[in-house]
């Protein structure tokens, strides 16, 4: 959420944003996010599964598919409602973008909730720093989520204070789904391998649906150079300090 408010902040000083930066950033976002999935989420999911004596792979799959589900159905019910609102105003189109923001953030709040709920539960597949990796990605890419929603109501006329707090109201939606999620898993250990692999699914989702087309619709050198660093970098700490 702060990042979200950091990016909303840039309205301050400009009315537009480098693209090339952006698209760095998203890049770096995509590899953490990408490598946080497997490290973080699906290879504690499956070991859990494992000693719980259940069928990890099954599980595993499940939840992986409904993770990814659950954020195609979102954007599948957010892009009619765009196609009916399309001729409507500047500010309509605004609340709609809000909108959509706000909902793709929920299974990142659920994904960063549930890594940190399982380090707390004494999951001993649970790293902390894998945890805090996967909040360090997400926040990255929060970053330009709150500044492509800021800018463009800055462009339209809105004034600054305005534009600010319309662009990090769409982030305020991740601490709450965060709490939810560490909630469920520490309350919930035996459905901790399908709470990982939805967040791992829906975050695979996210990645494949908004950050790598963005990031590589203009600068594709520069984003695959962004993946494969923001991969190596979690995949390094969370293999030597995990």
């Amino acid at each position: 959420y702060f990042v979200t408010m950091l990016g909303a902040a840039v309205v301050f000083v400009f009315r537009t944003v480098n693209q090339k930066v952006m698209d760095i950033m998203m890049g770096f976002s995509a590899g953490v996010m990408i490598a946080a999935s497997y490290w973080s989420l699906l290879a504690p999911a499956i070991i859990q599964a494992e000693s719980n004596g259940e069928n990890a792979a099954v599980i595993v799959a499940i939840g992986f598919a409904s993770g990814g589900m659950f954020v195609l159905a979102t954007d599948f019910l957010l892009n009619r409602c765009i196609k009916r609102k399309q001729k409507d105003n500047g500010w309509k189109r605004s609340i709609l973008l809000i909108t959509a923001v706000t909902m793709h953030n929920i299974p990142e709040g659920l994904a960063v909730g549930v890594a940190f709920g399982c380090v707390g539960s004494g999951d001993g597949e649970a790293s902390i720093i894998g945890a805090v990796m996967l909040a360090l990605g997400i926040g990255i890419q929060n970053f330009p989520e709150g500044t492509c929603v800021a800018i463009p109501l800055r462009r339209e006329g809105v004034s600054p204070m305005k534009s600010f707090l319309i662009g990090q109201f769409s982030g305020m939606v991740e601490p709450v789904a965060g709490v939810l999620g560490a909630a469920f898993a520490l309350t919930a250990e035996k459905a901790l391998p399908a709470a990982l692999s939805f967040s791992a699914g829906a975050m695979i989702c996210v990645v494949c649906m908004e950050l790598v087309p963005e990031s590589f619709r203009d600068n594709k050198y520069l984003a695959a150079l962004g993946v494969l660093a923001g991969f190596i970098i979690m995949m390094v700490l969370d293999v030597t300090l995990g």
